[in-house]
């Protein structure tokens, strides 16, 4: 087995496979699902972009999940350090590290302005609760999240709380904390959508959506659509932010990491189709615009709910089924800076959640700013990309443009090129001389070309 820097007995492990499964999925669904997703299938040629997007899962996204978490489970620690302990098994320079510090500097940057977000999400259940949206015209909706944004008082008290609620639950450990979370949330997020689901099938028009979501049109799908597809694959499985190397470390080594990774994106996949089912029979519904991107949630489905019977209480259903989303992904992502620091000189795991989570708060106020008193500031004007970019926009960019998709390209060439056919076989279990020699062709050419193609579109 690989060791690297600390211990290898300083983490807990997973009680079953399948809380590991619930927290990966949970960790992979996230905000993106409830609207990029299902909006992206639509407008993209419906059923034709979804086997794209199938496609791009097989050939890009699983190759690379089932690559990190083997990183992790052989190296049995943080990212940085399990990287390092692979390195020194394959003879390689230690410089790999520094893949692993990539991966926390993004999940760090990610849930400072992930936190701001979710707590908007907070802020409205109550609003929907009490029916504050019923009847409420566009032009009201819209002003009250103008009125949010604006006040950065409120934005940083749901952030805080949020934050503190991650917290919370991380601070306590994997068993008493992350997997007690996952056993309550991930079933009630899947209540949650399917109770949506029966309401929009009843108050909605499902014919139009399910029309917009599987229609198939493949006279729309080109080199961008494909580009997008693709992007969109290595994304939404939390693909190189160092979480499923940390979820993977605390994995027992009888685990199947194929069929982990198939199951981790086809949950979220399905997830992704079914919140299309819930969201799009309302907004066709009320002939609204499905194009409105988060605004959707925060603008265009408050109208519609306003609109509806029962709209309060399904509103508030929804809100909260947006915040349990976050809350899964919030853990998955403070949990690799946690692990790494409860790696380095006995820091316990209560002070070095704490002490993250406040960074993160406070690296957060920078996005709170950018959507009211620092609204007018473009750091970066000066080049015509980022003309009109705030602090906010920077940091989104920096994270999904570049840190992911070039984190995710030196995994795979990492363990594709670098890690031994021998030992990523004995960590695959992979008796099928067949089945790994796809698997390692695929993250060895696929994939990075895949990935290396995204990187590209986005920074040029």
């Amino acid at each position: 087995m690989a060791s690297g820097q600390g211990s290898a007995n300083v983490h807990e492990g997973w009680s079953s496979r399948i809380v590991f499964l619930m927290a990966a999925v949970g960790a992979a669904v996230g905000l993106g699902n409830l609207w990029k997703f299902p909006y992206t299938a639509g407008v993209s040629g419906g059923a034709a972009f979804v086997v794209v997007y199938l496609v791009a899962v097989a050939a890009v996204a699983i190759p690379v999940v089932i690559a990190e978490l083997m990183i992790g489970r052989r190296g049995r620690l943080s990212p940085p350090n399990s990287f390092l302990a692979l390195a020194r098994e394959a003879g390689a320079n230690p410089g790999w590290r520094f893949v692993g510090w990539m991966n926390l500097l993004a999940v760090f940057l990610i849930l400072s302005f992930y936190s701001v977000i979710a707590g908007w999400a907070l802020g409205y259940v109550p609003k929907m609760a009490m029916g504050h949206f019923s009847g409420a015209s566009p032009d009201e909706v819209a002003a009250e999240f103008s009125a949010l944004l604006a006040s950065p008082g409120r934005l940083a008290l749901f952030h805080a709380i949020f934050m503190i609620l991650t917290v919370g639950i991380v601070s306590v450990g994997l068993k008493r904390g992350i997997e007690r979370a996952v056993r309550f949330l991930m079933p009630a997020l899947l209540v949650m959508l399917v109770m949506l689901v029966g309401y929009a099938a009843i108050a909605g028009d499902m014919a139009s959506a399910l029309s917009f979501l599987f229609k198939a049109d493949f006279s729309k799908i080109d080199s961008g659509v494909v580009l997008q597809a693709i992007g969109q694959a290595f994304f939404s499985v939390s693909v190189a932010m160092g979480l499923l190397i940390t979820y993977g470390a605390y994995l027992d080594s009888s685990a199947r990491l194929g069929s982990s990774a198939v199951y981790i994106a086809g949950a979220d996949t399905s997830v992704a189709l079914l919140s299309g089912l819930a969201i799009f029979p309302l907004v066709f519904a009320n002939g609204l615009d499905p194009a409105e991107g988060p605004g959707l949630i925060f603008v265009t489905l408050p109208i519609a709910f306003g609109q509806m019977p029962a709209g309060a209480l399904f509103g508030a259903v929804f809100f909260l089924l947006v915040l349990v989303s976050a809350i899964t992904s919030s853990i998955a992502i403070l949990e690799p800076v946690v692990s790494w620091a409860e790696e380095h000189n006995g820091m316990r795991r209560g002070p070095a959640t704490i002490i993250a989570g406040a960074a993160a708060w406070l690296m957060g106020l920078a996005t709170v700013f950018s959507f009211n008193i620092w609204a007018g500031w473009f750091p970066l004007g000066g080049f015509e990309r980022f003309r009109e970019s705030t602090v906010f926009d920077l940091i989104d960019y920096f994270t999904s443009n570049l840190l992911l998709p070039l984190g995710g390209l030196l995994i795979a060439v990492f363990v594709g090129w670098v890690v031994s056919a021998e030992t990523t076989r004995k960590e695959l279990g992979l008796e099928n001389n067949r089945l790994f020699g796809l698997w390692r062709f695929t993250l060895r050419y696929i994939a990075p070309l895949g990935i290396a193609w995204v990187l590209l579109a986005n920074v040029i």
